[in-house]
């Protein structure tokens, strides 16, 4: 949703991105050549599959396997390009070579990603993700023993753990924060958010339930990467930015990135950025209450060119009272968060 809401020239990545590799052969197999041999190169994963919030590729090009395929890619007797993925010699593993085994085009089938782009991801012991680790692992054993392939499965899981700690932590100076009264700006000095509602952004359903968060109950906010208070920014780059690259170093054996560049000691920063925004907040809210300093957030919170373009202010502005789920008829394909259409 902080995508959608956005103008059309904000979010050309995502358009040209989603619209070509779902809808167009050529996105992989180039217009003018459609060689499969070109297809089954890991760059060609690299136009979409790379940035901020999913990074496949920096994971992949600097892990192990990664390193292995830069280094023999041109030599035909280590990768065979010409031969049916089900078929090839590799001396290391490609994208293609895990995600499309057997030359299917179902690319998440051989996934262990549980919840959106690895966030909270840890295996929670249901059936559905006993499957998906045990295709992984028939995978893996082309190479390894099932055992070793289980180790690091396990070894990521408990990365992802700790990452849930920081990340509910985070979430949790902010939430403290907001309930005290000292959150700024508060939803109701903002421009509506992509839906036309005033609902605190980091608000996710089931886990800040209530109408003290803002809403109805069974609502959710949405993360905002605009227009909102710094400490909520953090705890969106915590989650949307860290935590998912650490699923994603660990799941491609990219240890080193998941630990120390771009992974558990970047959550720890944005940790101990989140604390200080609120320590400094609570400074300045205990300093106005000493002074008699009544604070009113700015009018740029509300109104200015830029927010005049997003989708929430233009739903306020043309349908008073309504929001995108009363101009949707099938609100529920929208925002999973929210409770089901009647």
């Amino acid at each position: 949703a902080w995508s959608i809401e956005r103008p059309p020239g904000d979010t050309a990545g995502r358009t040209f991105c989603h619209t070509s590799s779902e809808e167009r052969c050529s996105t992989c197999h180039q217009r003018h050549q459609f060689d499969p041999a070109v297809a089954r190169h890991s760059e060609q994963c690299k136009a979409c599959h790379w940035g901020k919030d999913h990074r496949d590729w920096e994971a992949y090009d600097i892990s192990i396997h990664g390193v292995v395929y830069q280094v023999n890619k041109w030599n035909p007797t280590q990768f065979d390009f010409s031969k049916k993925l089900s078929d090839a010699d590799y001396v290391g593993p490609t994208c293609q070579y895990c995600h499309l085994r057997g030359g299917h085009h179902n690319v998440q089938r051989l996934s262990t990603v549980y919840t959106s782009m690895g966030m909270s991801n840890a295996d929670r012991g249901a059936p559905l993700w006993k499957e998906k680790r045990d295709t992984w692992v028939s995978v893996c054993d082309d190479c390894h023993s099932p055992r070793f392939a289980r180790e690091n499965l396990q070894a990521m899981d408990e990365a992802c753990k700790d990452a849930g700690l920081k990340y509910t932590e985070t979430f949790k100076v902010a939430e403290n924060l907001m309930l005290d009264g000292m959150g700024e700006p508060m939803p109701k000095d903002l421009a509506p958010d992509w839906s036309g509602q005033h609902i605190w952004s980091l608000k996710i359903g089931a886990y800040h339930d209530g109408p003290k968060y803002g809403g109805a109950q069974g609502e959710s906010g949405e993360f905002r990467m605009f227009n909102c208070s710094d400490i909520e920014r953090i705890c969106f780059e915590s989650v949307g930015y860290w935590m998912t690259y650490i699923m994603k170093g660990m799941a491609r054996g990219s240890w080193n990135d998941a630990t120390y560049c771009d992974g558990s000691f970047g959550m720890d920063r944005w940790l101990v950025k989140a604390k200080a925004a609120s320590e400094q907040a609570r400074r300045f809210t205990a300093l106005e209450k000493e002074t008699g300093i009544n604070w009113v957030p700015s009018e740029f919170w509300r109104k200015v060119d830029y927010l005049e373009q997003l989708t929430g202010t233009r739903i306020v502005k043309e349908f008073p009272g309504k929001t995108i789920f009363d101009l949707c008829p099938e609100p529920g394909q929208l925002d999973t968060h929210h409770a089901p259409a009647e």
